[in-house]
């Protein structure tokens, strides 16, 4: 049966429904850690490296070098900045968000290729190249935890579904971003699709009695709390 502990709480650089109009604070995805088995399995590690190995050793007996998998929700960099100090875990990313990924990056090199722009394009083949390390995720990850497409923040969003004796939990990413979030109904609104950001949104709320959101705490769901 897998277990799971928050390891650090994210957040959004600049909050809309806190009527945050600029950035005000530098933002970070909430890292989640699962245990299933021999499978340790980090989600999100958004923080630098530094501060999310400081954050494991806090928050866990596990050490950086027993993580075996990572998991990105979606590969915007907020998610991402401590990927690289894991290079002994197997990298998982959902299929669509990786090819949606790999043509806005191939794109943007081509661009500056014409440009003439040495420094974006070396940018942007950096980030190829950390792509094409992170493999397709499979619809199972570990026992009781599952692939989750969650599209419409990004092209191919992705959660993941633990399901436990007494309670599903879902990772949610930005599908789901906050509690405030949760609570009005509403997604963010720099959607790649904001019809699909939606459905995600109400097919999270629908399964899962637990949400572990994109940029804030776990949050348990109100509207199966009442029913229950």
């Amino acid at each position: 049966m897998p277990d799971y502990r928050l390891i650090s709480i994210g957040t959004l650089a600049a909050h809309p429904l806190w009527d945050e109009k600029a950035p005000s604070r530098t933002g970070h995805a909430t890292t989640t850690l699962i245990e299933a088995g021999a499978i340790k399995l980090l989600v999100d590690p958004g923080l630098p490296a530094q501060a999310m190995l400081a954050r494991l050793s806090e928050r866990t007996s596990v050490r950086f070098d027993e993580i075996t998998h990572v998991f990105l929700t979606s590969f915007q960099p907020e998610r991402r900045r401590a990927l690289r100090a894991f290079e002994s875990a197997i990298w998982w990313i959902g299929e669509l968000e990786k090819e949606a990924a790999l043509d806005g990056l191939t794109e943007q090199r081509d661009e500056a290729d014409a440009a003439g722009d040495h420094e974006i394009r070396g940018l942007a083949e950096a980030e190829i190249d950390q792509l094409q390390r992170c493999r397709i995720a499979p619809d199972n990850l570990a026992p009781k935890v599952d692939l989750f497409p969650l599209p419409g923040v990004t092209p191919g969003t992705c959660g993941l579904l633990l399901a436990l004796p007494a309670s599903t939990v879902l990772i949610c990413g930005d599908a789901v971003a906050t509690a405030e979030h949760l609570h009005q109904g509403k997604v963010l609104p720099h959607c790649t699709n904001l019809d699909q950001a939606m459905e995600s949104f109400k097919e999270a709320v629908e399964i899962a009695d637990v949400l572990v959101p994109g940029r804030d705490n776990l949050l348990f769901n109100p509207l199966r709390r009442m029913g229950s």
